[in-house]
């Protein structure tokens, strides 16, 4: 039976999303794919293509993790060593105390909480396993992009590699100073600070100085599928790839002063030069979709040890019901972004832009979903719909396979 997603979309082109893209595999083989939406949502002149970029998000996570993990099976790093290790400045500031950390969505700083008042935390004791569960007591968000420096030119203007290393050193830094928001206590506190810095991490163990070289070479080369071209960073300013085959995000008035379109909607990845470790890639679905078919089927083709990638996709931590991998969620309660169909055994991610990859591997399924729902903004009705929609997305493509 043939996978039937039309009347599912078009319910939520114009009003969830504008663009929108999906590619399905199943036994190792594409078995769909698909393209809706327009670019320019008002004129309706550029169509989107199963060739459009879209903005990943945290999905980027994913890429970095696996880069990691090829670090790990190769011996250059271990799970359980200290972050200090390798990055030693994290550990300049020690003991650090715990605050309350900032709202990502109001920026506003929070009290600290009551039972954590006058505590500290010895930011050597922080490992990469912490950083990969999420479960360091790093702060989830802080607005490093404040530390780097002043908003960047729009994508389609230079950014010298001087002008990106003083915003990386600045931004290094605060990063390697914040407060704690807790002990690494075992509860889950999804941070990307803690992907920033693993991305860091990467950077200097690959030897390469650069973490996209090293996400290129560890991750998106073995993808094949002509993935060179199909996940990248700064597509616009360092790619040369065109807006118009470039999925647009959000209008931000403030800061930018721009529609997001061809630069990386997450503040703090631009603010650092569109290349950190918990976002800024932007890749078509098939790309992505290859990405989970390796997971499922060739992690090998990584460098990744079968007992590393056994690690990665299990239960390493449970927290009030948030299941986490290393660096994957798992499959969680009845309102994971996963549906209701996957299998227990089903892992992925999903980014804030509307985007997320799925893998089951009982049923030897991947979907890579891919919008734009934060073009109409991240406080309107449209976003908020954004999470069922892509749940409901999975359960009819189990549904129907």
């Amino acid at each position: 039976m043939p996978i039937n997603l039309d009347p599912l979309i078009a319910a939520h082109l114009s009003d969830t999303f504008p663009s929108c893209t999906v590619c399905v595999s199943h036994h190792g083989d594409v078995i769909y794919e698909g393209a809706w939406g327009s670019i320019d949502p008002d004129a309706r002149t550029i169509p989107v293509t199963t060739g459009t970029l879209f903005d990943l998000a945290s999905v980027t996570k994913l890429f970095t993790t696996t880069a990691f993990l090829s670090l790990v099976s190769a011996g250059r790093v271990a799970l359980d060593d200290p972050l200090v290790s390798v990055v030693p400045e994290f550990g300049s500031v020690a003991p650090r105390p715990i605050e309350g950390g900032q709202d990502p969505h109001t920026r506003q700083r929070q009290p600290t909480p009551p039972d954590q008042a006058g505590k500290a935390v010895d930011p050597a004791s922080i490992t990469f396993r912490h950083l990969l569960t999420h479960t360091s007591g790093l702060a989830p968000w802080r607005d490093v992009y404040s530390a780097a420096g002043e908003a960047p030119p729009p994508p389609d203007q230079p950014m010298t590699p001087e002008v990106r290393r003083r915003r990386w050193h600045r931004a290094l830094a605060a990063l390697t100073t914040y407060p704690f928001v807790a002990p690494p206590d075992g509860v889950v506190r999804y941070s990307d600070i803690g992907l920033m810095l693993l991305g860091e991490a990467v950077t200097r163990l690959d030897g390469s100085g650069d973490l996209e070289r090293a996400i290129q070479r560890r991750v998106v080369q073995p993808l094949g599928v002509d993935a060179d071209g199909a996940i990248l960073f700064n597509p616009v300013r360092d790619h040369g790839r065109a807006q118009a085959g470039i999925a647009p995000t959000e209008d931000d008035p403030t800061w930018r002063q721009r529609r997001v379109w061809g630069e990386v909607h997450d503040e703090n990845c631009c603010g650092l030069g569109g290349v950190t470790g918990h976002a800024g890639l932007f890749g078509t679905a098939r790309a992505v979709a290859a990405l989970g078919q390796r997971w499922l089927h060739d992690v090998g083709a990584f460098g990744i040890t079968s007992d590393i990638a056994q690690q990665a996709t299990m239960l390493q931590i449970d927290s009030a019901g948030t299941r986490r991998g290393l660096g994957f969620a798992l499959k969680a309660a009845s309102d994971a972004m996963a549906g209701d169909r996957m299998s227990q055994r089903a892992y992925g991610h999903s980014g804030f832009t509307g985007t997320t990859l799925w893998i089951d591997p009982e049923a030897e399924v991947v979907v890579a979903l891919l919008t734009n729902s934060v073009y109409y903004g991240r406080h309107s009705q449209g976003y908020a719909n954004t999470h069922g929609f892509r749940r409901a997305v999975h359960d009819a493509v189990m549904e129907q396979i």
